[in-house]
């Protein structure tokens, strides 16, 4: 789980998460489908942008099945209330992002769903979004960051 902005990414996971994401910007043939069968859900407590269309499309080129999810949590919500949802996302799917929530509501979800909860993943402030630059190669910096996404989901919910 990635449970804050402020997380900052340990040297061996970096140089792993940056191995994978060069393999796959590198694969003429795309992106194996190696998340075929896996649910996730995206949350997103500002509606769907341009973060939560990169996130959507690196899980589904994995093969990945992604729904949008309408939690309605916020900062008022009570720690029974995120419990309870919290609860359900494990129930029905094999990881969560959580986009635009108030960093305590994703720690608490992280803390009671039982699978990997991510918080801002495909966004801009997320820590893994620096690494798109180190990705060798020729390819866009879009192919690479997606890359970046890819190869994060994989090593938490592959």
């Amino acid at each position: 789980m990635f449970p804050t902005a402020a997380y900052t990414l340990r040297d061996d996971d970096r140089d792993a998460l940056l191995q994978q994401a060069r393999a796959l910007a590198c694969s003429a043939a795309g992106a194996p489908r190696l998340l075929s069968g896996k649910r996730l859900a995206l949350i997103c407590a500002d509606g769907a942008d341009a973060s939560a269309t990169e996130f959507m499309q690196a899980a589904t080129a994995l093969g990945a099945h992604v729904a949008l999810v309408q939690a309605g949590l916020d900062e008022r919500s009570s720690d029974e209330q995120i419990d309870a949802q919290a609860r359900v996302l494990g129930r029905l799917y094999d990881a969560v992002e959580c986009q635009h929530l108030p960093p305590a509501v994703v720690k608490r979800l992280a803390r009671s769903a039982g699978i990997p909860v991510f918080a801002g993943l495909a966004t801009a402030e997320h820590p893994t979004a620096a690494l798109a630059d180190q990705v060798d190669g020729g390819a866009s910096w879009a192919v690479k960051r997606r890359s970046v996404l890819q190869a994060t989901l994989l090593s938490r919910v592959g």
